[in-house]
């Protein structure tokens, strides 16, 4: 049932996966975070009243990020039951967890409309007595929550596309409706004056766009998830399910909207100017979020590949998902404290670009960008090992580590600063002191994960068993297959090469083509060939570790030693020669010239070092990968009593 896309999460090497699906993760997430970003360099720049305008934007914000929160928290849930059930290949499970997905977002989006509608107001009020910014904050969050359709749809289906290793559509979804929304904030705030409620109707036409393009990728190109209407319905287990983990991540980015709520309440009490601020501070905050978002792409990625990894028992992997996850995190954070601390005036003045009432912001926000970024790389550390914790099916412990960072350590820290009479200056330590606090709580959080989870998996391929496996890896040329062959002769063992393809077919339902005529070579090349499908490759993979559980065999090719690769009583053969050696030996077999069988030596030996780095990330041929690297020069014969003579002494030693 799987797809070359999907595939890739269980065989390509994960240095290069993370960054191919993270990217495109990245760059959507942090769209998202400029949509708010945009928002409010316009609004802070309307001539008159744009830092009014920006603390209403600011009050309201909590509200968007909540949104967002319950969307993406749904997201994960539904991505990592999704990426879990593709690959435990659960081809029902996986179209009601994506039918119940449409049906939650409905359901959400039906949430936000009633409180867009009889609460606005009353929110905003809560922490406001200025009767224009009361106005403009009611007017704009009523926009943008009965329009949330746009956001909560687009988030579903962006996992959709997520999951089966389509990320590149969803990001090409996102940039289309940033664009859109750059374009139409300047039209409607400036040349149509609709003020901040052009600010609104930009940013939900946006949302709308993403959504729709991210719902035509997902039905024309996503074969892998069934779509059937009926799977819409929602199922109560298929639900409890997605919020196992969407709950804990639900609750974990809402508490985004409770620390920014909480932190501008906290902000308000002070003897400074509230305009400046919390206006300041909703400033910061939106430009954090980029920074914030490029690490939760990272972690959502690694949610995607540790699930189906985790999900097929594949130990070794998921402990590679968890360390190249965590790298690229750490990587990608402290890329963004380096850039923020360079451009934190620059980017700071885009909000008083008309001068007036949000002059005076600049300095404030510059200063609190310089500060907190030096906690992001900490930050990274954090979210990345919720992604972790995530992945292997905990729920309350990423939570915890989201009370910590942003409600713990923050409340009583802020409240704390602002009682000094440097508040402007120093407040802002309140946010890289608490990321470096819960780094510590993350890091016993992994190890004890890590721990319980991964080192406890018990693949089939790892299992220990008394059957004898030698595998053969060869250069063309060597006569590998012949010498396979007599290898298991003289050991009384089955001997599988072209055979695979007879059981890989049976095992994929593709023996009635052979029934009908297709000729064994046709069907050995489609899925036994040096440019396999990669669902081919995890058949394969499958059938070798079934057979490794009930005989012994020798088997050539098929990168069989890196298959079975921790299973103990395994004989790992690469088998070389000399050029003119293999060049005689392909010309008495195909009756090519000597310059034809040189070329199909190096063209086939290229491809075999291809298939084999595809599949164990390793470099074909490395001595370090095989227990004998033999030279066939030294004739058949002297091969295979070279290797039985060795099979032999070993078992002797064994007893």
């Amino acid at each position: 049932m799987e797809t070359v896309k999907q595939n890739r999460m269980a065989v390509e090497p994960l240095k290069k996966l993370f960054w191919k699906m993270g990217i495109p993760m990245i760059i959507s997430l942090v769209l998202q975070a400029l949509y708010n970003v945009v928002d409010s360099i316009f609004v802070a720049n309307m001539k008159g009243t744009g830092a009014l305008a920006n603390e209403a934007l600011t009050i309201a914000f909590p509200v968007q990020i909540l949104i967002i929160a319950v969307g993406v928290g749904t997201g994960v849930g539904l991505n990592a039951l999704l990426s879990k059930s593709l690959g435990e290949k659960n081809k029902e499970k996986v179209d009601q967890v994506a039918g119940n997905g449409v049906f939650l977002a409905i359901a959400i989006y039906a949430v936000f409309l009633l409180f867009g509608l009889f609460c606005s107001e009353w929110f905003i009020g809560l922490f406001t007595d200025n009767p224009a910014v009361l106005t403009m904050g009611t007017s704009y969050l009523r926009i943008c929550t009965c329009l949330c359709l746009g956001t909560t749809g687009y988030t579903i289906y962006e996992r959709f596309l997520q999951a089966t290793g389509k990320g590149f559509y969803s990001m090409v979804a996102q940039v289309t409706g940033a664009i859109l929304n750059v374009i139409l904030d300047y039209v409607f705030i400036f040349p149509l004056n609709m003020g901040v409620e052009g600010a609104a109707w930009a940013t939900v036409i946006g949302q709308f766009i993403s959504m729709l393009l991210a719902m035509l990728f997902h039905y024309t190109l996503n074969k892998e998830i069934g779509n059937r209407p009926g799977y819409i319905r929602p199922r109560i287990a298929i639900i409890k399910g997605i919020y196992k983990i969407g709950a804990s991540a639900a609750l974990m980015q809402g508490l985004l909207s409770v620390m920014m709520a909480g932190v501008n309440a906290i902000l308000g009490t002070s003897s400074v100017d509230s305009t400046i601020l919390v206006g300041s501070f909703g400033i910061y905050y939106k430009i954090q979020q980029v920074a914030l978002f490029s690490a939760f792409g990272l972690s959502n990625t690694m949610i995607t590949v540790l699930s189906f990894n985790y999900g097929m028992k594949s130990k070794e992997r998921s402990k590679d998902c968890i360390k190249y996850g965590i790298i690229d995190t750490l990587i990608t954070t402290f890329v963004m404290m380096v850039l923020f601390e360079l451009i934190a005036k620059p980017l700071s003045m885009l909000f008083a670009l008309s001068g007036g009432s949000s002059a005076a912001l600049v300095e404030v926000c510059a200063q609190a960008t310089r500060i907190a970024a030096l906690g992001y790389v900490f930050m990274g550390f954090t979210v990345a090992i919720q992604g972790v914790l995530q992945a292997l099916g905990y729920a309350v412990k990423p939570l915890i580590l989201s009370l910590l960072r942003l409600v713990v350590f923050v409340f009583p820290t802020c409240y704390l600063f602002t009682l000094s009479q440097d508040v402007l200056d120093i407040v802002w330590w309140t946010f890289p002191i608490a990321e470096v606090l819960t780094c510590i709580f993350a890091y016993v959080f992994l190890k004890q994960a890590e721990r319980k989870k991964v080192n406890t998996l018990e693949n089939l391929a790892h299992k220990e068993s008394e059957h004898l496996i030698i595998t053969v890896s060869r250069e063309h040329g060597t006569n590998g297959k012949r010498i396979g062959k007599l290898v298991a002769e003289r050991l009384g063992l089955k001997f599988y090469d072209k055979e695979l393809s007879m059981l890989e077919a049976q095992h994929r339902g593709l023996d009635k083509r052979y029934a009908e005529g297709q000729k064994e070579q046709d069907l050995y090349s489609l899925y036994l060939s040096l440019d396999a499908k990669k669902d081919s490759v995890i058949a394969q993979s499958e059938i070798i570790t079934a057979l490794a559980e009930k005989e012994s065999f020798v088997i050539v090719g098929r990168a069989a030693d890196y298959v079975l690769r921790e299973r103990e009583n395994v004989i790992r053969i690469f088998l070389y020669a000399p050029m003119d050696y293999k060049v005689k030996n392909v010309m008495q077999i195909y009756g090519d010239s000597a310059s034809e069988a040189q070329k199909r030596i190096l063209s086939s030996d290229k491809a075999r070092a291809s298939y084999y780095e595809l599949v164990s990330n390793q470099k074909w041929g490395d001595k370090g990968n095989y227990n004998l690297c033999l030279d066939c020069s030294l004739g058949n014969d002297g091969i295979v009593d070279t290797v039985c003579n060795y099979i032999a002494k070993m078992q002797s030693k064994n007893n």
